[in-house]
């Protein structure tokens, strides 16, 4: 039986058409990981080290007071109050109040697709931490108390997790282009935020939250994926 290689091409664009949503889904998922691994091994040898003192040093010029970032002192208190919308006691309770407003709702998968997320994110979020066990950026930096390790960022980590799961259910129920821009914008900027904010405060060296952002985003791809072929297999059954 020949084969007709001319085909291939056109075989390849119809089913990227019909299944556009799961190969942009594992295209940001593998971006997301090579990413990762790029900066997690340019950490490793110590290739990033410039790059975050560089940003850490610009962000506290203050040499008598390094703990002081830049800028206006409402800029502090704000930061630190933005910084604990990724703290796993927010995003936990957020989980646990939309979680049983699901339940509630008879809605139990998408109930359990944010629980796996939540309680995925932070296991995979302190195993990388413990794997890598990378020091915070000197005390003498910090405008906030730490916990833990530093690499990669457990608060950029899971507010990508739980604010891009969260946003890419709403803008699936969505009605409207318009509306469904508007959540995925809203959840992009929250995670945006808590990640600034933990390199602003010294807390983080910025590959630390580069990092976090890319598992988290992976990780939350990876579950709303899963969540939409079980619905469609629950639909189809």
């Amino acid at each position: 039986m020949s084969i007709s290689y001319r085909n291939i091409p056109k075989a390849v664009w119809s089913f990227v058409r019909a299944e556009f949503v799961l190969v942009a889904s594992l295209a940001v998922i593998a971006a997301a990981l090579l990413l990762f691994i790029e900066i997690a091994d340019e950490m490793a040898e110590g290739e990033a080290h410039d790059f975050d003192m560089t940003v850490l040093q610009t962000l506290h010029p203050d040499a008598a007071n390094p703990s002081d970032p830049m800028g206006p002192f409402w800029l502090d208190h704000a930061a630190a109050d933005l910084t604990a919308l990724g703290s796993v006691s927010v995003l936990a309770t957020i989980a646990l109040l939309v979680g049983g407003f699901l339940v509630l709702q008879r809605k139990r998968l998408e109930a359990a697709i944010i629980a796996v997320a939540f309680v995925g994110g932070l296991t995979l979020s302190q195993s990388l931490k413990g794997f890598f066990d990378r020091e915070r950026p000197p005390e003498i930096y910090r405008a906030s108390e730490i916990l833990n390790a530093s690499f990669p960022s457990g608060h950029a980590l899971l507010s990508a997790v739980v604010s891009l799961t969260l946003g890419a259910m709403l803008a699936q129920a969505a009605k409207g282009r318009a509306l469904r821009i508007y959540v995925m914008s809203v959840a992009i900027i929250l995670v945006l935020i808590v990640g600034l904010t933990r390199i602003y405060l010294g807390v983080h060296w910025t590959t630390d939250v580069l990092a976090g952002w890319s598992a988290g985003a992976a990780w939350a791809t990876a579950c709303w994926l899963a969540g939409r072929w079980l619905k469609q297999r629950k639909a189809t059954s």
